[in-house]
This record gives structure tokens, sequence and C-alpha cells, in this order.
């Protein structure tokens, strides 16, 4: 076999292996989309069929008699949002500090940063909440938003990417008389865009769907977020599974809306950040 036939046989069984990760890792997504529009019974129909026979559209409005769904919809969405700006901006201001403003142990400072993403999120519970009882956060949507805005992930993300621009635009910057505040704005942030926007998604989803945070700090209805809500879904003697699936598809639509928009400034942002 010669090299160009070689090569051809190993595209086609690379494009077979990915074509059945994708269909294996798209399946679900499937399922809970067609189980959303299926009824009680033929969601749970065994031998099971992939397209449901009758389009079930009530299935969404049954979600109402669980909990208000705009409601836990609007909080999610402005917990969500408001959660994802901030963690930008307060990873991205520690990130250009440690990695473009020199001072005594900034090293050491960032390695014990990092430390912190050994502690599981679970161990941080109890005193979290004691601080947040004791300065009446609990049951406000400060309290939902605050915990998520700082992240070690996030900061160590944006301080590599930081440590790649060089030195010589800043120092250019500085001598035309900009601030440290100017220099972050104008030329920090414009070239960072593609991990922005990949920090982005991650702050997002994270914070979309916290589930365990939410269910400590809130005690009224009326702050309860949408995963919060999806756990009412689910009976403690049986659940509708159809009517679960529907919350779930509500539920997934804004996080892949987001996807769709940082995908597509990711991809603009990898062709401005060239250095000529």
């Amino acid at each position: 076999m010669t090299d160009k036939k070689m090569h051809k046989a190993v595209n086609v069984m690379t494009h077979v292996v990915l074509l059945a990760a994708s269909i294996v890792l798209v399946f679900p997504f499937v399922w809970m989309l067609s189980g959303a529009f299926k009824g009680p019974l033929e969601v749970v129909k065994m031998p099971p069929q992939l397209l449901p026979s009758h389009w079930n559209f009530d299935n969404f409005e049954k979600i109402e008699k669980f909990f208000p769904l705009d409601r836990f919809l609007f909080n999610s969405i402005a917990v969500a949002a408001a959660t994802t700006v901030l963690q930008l901006l307060v990873c991205t201001m520690s990130a250009y500090v440690f990695a473009k403003i020199p001072f005594r142990g900034r090293g050491a400072i960032f390695m014990l940063f990092l430390a912190t993403m050994m502690i599981p999120a679970q161990v941080t519970l109890v005193p979290l909440f004691i601080l947040f009882s004791k300065t009446d956060l609990i049951d406000t949507y400060a309290g939902l938003i605050l915990p998520g805005i700082f992240s070690a992930y996030g900061t160590f993300l944006m301080r590599q990417n930081i440590m790649t621009i060089p030195n010589d635009l800043l120092e250019a910057a500085f001598m035309d008389g900009a601030s440290y505040y100017r220099v972050f704005g104008s030329v920090i942030m414009p070239l960072v865009k593609p991990t922005l926007a990949a920090l982005t998604i991650f702050a997002f989803m994270s914070s979309w769907n916290n589930f365990l945070w939410p269910l400590i700090a809130v005690n009224s209805k009326e702050l309860m977020t949408l995963p919060l809500g999806l756990s009412k879904l689910q009976g403690k003697w049986s659940t509708e599974w159809n009517v679960l699936m529907a919350g779930n598809v509500v539920s997934f639509i804004p996080i892949f809306a987001v996807y769709l928009f940082a995908q597509r400034y990711f991809i603009k942002g990898m062709t401005m950040t060239g250095i000529k």
C-alpha cells in the first residue's frame, strides 16, 4: 500500500471514529428533545422509539404546575449573567497583575491562589454560609452572585494568555503616558478575546448549573433558580419524565445560545490577535 493510500485510509478511519463519538455525545440531547414532546406512556415505552408519534406541547405548560417557570428562569438568567460579567472582570484584572505587574512575592502568592483549586467546593459551604448569614446576604441576589465571581481557574486561564503578550507593547503604551488601567482596557483586553470567550462559556455554565449553593442560600420562592425548580419535577414516588425532559430543554436553550454567541467571538478573536 502506497503512502497516499495509507494516508487516505487513516483519514477515513479518523472520520469514522469521530462520527461515532459525535453520535454518542449528541444522542442524549436528541433523546431529551424527543422526550419533551412525548406523552407520559410513550416516553417509557419499550422498545423505545426516537421520534414521538404525536408531538405533545402540553408538557411545557405542565411545568407551571410545579413551579413558576418564568420567575425561576429570570432568576437564573440574571444571576448567571451578573456572575459571568463580574467573574470575567475580576479574573482578567487579577491575571493582569499576576502576569505583567512585578511585585515581591508574586510567584508565591499565585501558587497559594492556585492551591485553592484543590479544595472541594463542599468544604467551603459551611464557612461561606456562616459568613453570608452574619452579613445578611442569605436569601438575596447578592448572596447568589458573590461566591461565583472569584475563580482560581479563570484567573490561571487568563494569566497564561496574558503572559504571551509581548512586554514591548505595554512599555510602548506606558511611554505614551498610558496608566495601568488604560493599558488594561486598550491593550490587554482586545488581545485576550479568545480566552475571554472560553471563560464566558465556563463561567455561565457553572453559574447556570449551580444547584447546591442556591439550595442553601435561598429560602424564598421568589429567588429560586431553575435548577432548584427542575428538582421539583422529580416526584417522591413517581416522575413524569416527559415533563422533566421538557424542563431540561428549557434549561438547555440559554446555555446553547451563550455557546453559539461566544463561539462566534472566539473565532473572530483568534483572527484579531495576530501581532505583526
